[in-house]
Formats: structure tokens, sequence, C-alpha cells
């Protein structure tokens, strides 16, 4: 089993260094192979400057193997290269953007398949904003204003991204008609677990917990279980 990299948003920039850098470390080192899937930022027609972005930034970390996959729609989601590529990954990293898109063209895909080959083989799989939400076993998607089933990596729970600046206003809605974790993640900010659902956070911001009614906020450094 791998690791797994959830992160508030803002990504590729500023105090997203230390949760990226020990991401690659996890996936081993700069020499690993390094996927980023873009299709969250499809919808609008930004995934291939959303995906450089990605490039350039895990590069300027010094990694030396990073692709920015064209995986945009369900098509391209049952291609069987793009697939081979993922399932080679050490890390693979998802898109903020468009939460349902993403969720909706990975569901029962090849591409989706791969990405759980890798994980299960040892590769970190990570994402931000939209990329975390869809890793957990539900989401909030906001053009629904509905919760809906996701990838199901983390069980029992829905990230709030962007908590420090709108993805906060979520909570109270959601407290009303969940009974799970709600994991608020500020920009700038990446939570890694160990394999066995022990996370650490790493970063400029903070994780709030929203379990067994209560409110919990958790400083960069500090470990906690879900």
């Amino acid at each position: 089993m791998g690791y797994l990299l959830l992160e508030g948003g803002a990504e590729f920039g500023g105090r997203m260094r230390d949760p990226d850098l020990k991401a690659i470390e996890l996936a081993g080192g700069f020499d690993a192979l390094i996927r980023i899937i873009p299709t969250a930022a499809a919808p609008d027609n930004n995934h291939q400057r959303a995906g450089n972005n990605g490039i350039r930034w895990f590069q300027s970390l010094g990694a030396k193997d990073v692709l920015s996959l064209p995986l945009i729609d369900k098509m391209s989601a049952n291609d069987g290269s793009i697939a081979k590529s993922l399932r080679e990954a050490k890390l693979i990293y998802m898109l903020g953007g468009f939460t349902g898109y993403l969720g909706e063209t990975l569901k029962a895909s090849a591409a989706w398949d791969a990405v759980l080959e890798a994980y299960h083989g040892g590769a970190v799989i990570a994402g931000s904003s939209a990329g975390a939400m869809v890793l957990c076993e539900f989401y909030y998607d906001l053009n629904q204003g509905q919760v809906v089933d996701g990838l199901n990596l983390v069980p029992n729970s829905i990230v709030l991204p962007h908590h420090n600046t709108f993805g906060k206003s979520w909570a109270s809605r959601l407290l009303e008609i969940v009974q799970m974790t709600l994991i608020g993640i500020d920009e700038q900010t990446g939570m890694i677990d160990d394999g066995a659902r022990t996370w650490t956070i790493h970063g400029g911001g903070n994780v709030t917990l929203y379990q067994n009614r209560q409110v919990e906020t958790y400083q960069t450094g500090k470990s906690f279980s879900i």
C-alpha cells in the first residue's frame, strides 16, 4: 500500500513546497516517475496550462521525470497508454478545478484502475482541492448542491478545500445532512498519511476536523487519526 496526500488548494507555489517535497521523498526521490492528472481543469480548457504549471513546479523542486497526461474526458480515461503511464508512476498528482467532472471522468475507468494498482504497489496518490475531494468516500458537488459518491480512498470523510477562505462556509450545511468526518484543509497546506490512517500536516496552514460533534484544529507538524 502506498501513501495519500490531500492538499487544500493554491498548489504549485508558496508553502506547498513542504508537502510536495515529502511526497517526492515517499515516492522514491527525485528520479521517481511523477504523472499529473489535469482532468479537473479540462471543462474550461485550462488543462494544458495547469498541467504545464505542475511540470514546472515539480521540476523546480528537483524532480526529473514529470509528465502531465492528456487525460481530459471519458475516452482518454480509458486509453491504454495513459493507463500504462499511471500504472508505472510513483507519484500521481490530481489538479484542482471542476470536482464533479473529475470524479465522473475517473470513476470506473481504466485510468482509475491503474491509479489503484499503482497505489497498492506503493505509489503516492495526491490531490489538491478538487483532486483531494474526489479521493474521499464522498464529496460535496457545489454545482449540484449535494453530496455524491467519491473514489473512496479515504473512507467516511469529505474534504473541505480552501478552508481558510471559502471552504469553511460549507461546514454548517454539511453537518446538517451527513454524519461523517469533514476535513477542512487550508490553502498551501497538505496532509500525508503513513499508510495506516495516521496523518501529518505539512505546509503553511492548518487542518480542521469536524467529527463526533467536535471541532479540532491541527497545525503543521501535528499528527492525527480520522
